[in-house]
């Protein structure tokens, strides 16, 4: 399968997208009026995820036309950088949610176990609910995979959108299982968290999502600091350009690759060991960007000459 264009690539993450705030606003909705008819935080918490996920899709359709733009006079470094953001703003937004609702879970325990009495959850508009969002989860997940393969896996933005859908789909499917259990078992061995079971799913579910959340926030911010690419990216870059530069007749010194949303930049650190001019390095560079292109087709290269490498800060 070839690859496809920027534009047909950028035409798949806008109708990906588009489809994702719909699904996200249809399942905020649906998850509010639940939580309202059902008095269940497990369920609202559920439905403000959904909610977030709706505003970042907006985002991140404006995200990866952003990230399409070449570099001009107010951003000469272009602008890839926006999906970075968009994906640190998400994750951010995300553990903000989650530490909200753990807070609201642990202060209703507590006030349990002080003697507050608790509101009784009606399950019937629960079992409406979970049936309802769990489908939209599964096709949102369904679109944006197909979306994010079509793209020839590419787009940062997409990917993160199929985990969010997944992980969605998952923290549904575990809050119904919770509640269903909890109100099975309610006369019986639960009988004793039977009154806080919502508070105790809610708290489960966050702790279950944080680390997730949490490494997709690390690795967003990473991007933006301009921290090393992962090192299975240096080794295909290094088996990429290698027969280029054995025919060439030099060595490499150093490979260094940074990631800022789905653009690589490639500095070549390359010992020539002749007398070498501009032109045939102009070549030489635009050689290895071809070599490059077959890994990341969103890229840039520079050759460095140089004997030593990185000249790193003594100390």
């Amino acid at each position: 399968m070839s690859r496809p264009t920027r534009t047909e690539t950028q035409l798949l993450e806008s109708r990906a997208l588009t489809i994702g705030m719909v699904g996200n606003l249809f399942m905020a909705m649906a998850g509010i009026v639940a939580a309202y008819l059902s008095n269940s935080q497990a369920v609202l918490m559920d439905g403000l995820f959904s909610f977030i996920g709706f505003t970042a899709a907006f985002l991140g359709k404006r995200a990866t036309r952003n990230a399409q733009r070449k570099a001009d006079k107010y951003r000469p470094f272009g602008y890839a950088s926006d999906e970075a953001i968009f994906k640190t703003f998400r994750s951010l937004s995300l553990l903000g949610l989650v530490i909200f609702a753990m807070t609201s879970a642990i202060l209703n325990i507590v006030g349990y176990l002080n003697g507050e009495p608790q509101r009784q959850l009606i399950f019937a508009p629960m079992l409406v609910y979970f049936a309802l969002v769990g489908m939209t989860c599964l096709i949102l997940w369904s679109f944006h995979r197909r979306a994010w393969i079509k793209s020839g896996k590419q787009s940062d933005v997409l990917q993160l959108e199929q985990k969010a859908a997944a992980f969605d789909a998952l923290i549904t499917g575990s809050a119904a299982v919770g509640l269903l259990g909890i109100h099975a078992f309610r006369d019986w061995v639960l009988a004793p968290i039977a009154p806080i079971g919502d508070s105790i799913i809610v708290l489960l579910l966050c702790l279950s999502v944080t680390l997730q959340y949490y490494r997709d926030f690390i690795a967003g911010l990473g991007e933006l600091a301009g921290v090393t690419a992962s090192p299975q990216y240096i080794a295909s870059a290094r088996r990429a350009i290698r027969e280029s530069l054995r025919t060439d007749g030099g060595s490499l010194v150093d490979l260094s690759i940074s990631k800022l949303g789905r653009y690589f930049t490639v500095m070549v650190y390359y010992d020539p060991q002749r007398q070498i001019s501009a032109a045939q390095i102009d070549d030489l560079t635009r050689q290895l960007q071809a070599d490059i292109a077959k890994l990341f087709e969103h890229s840039e290269v520079f050759v460095v000459v140089s004997q030593h490498g990185r000249v790193l800060s003594p100390g």
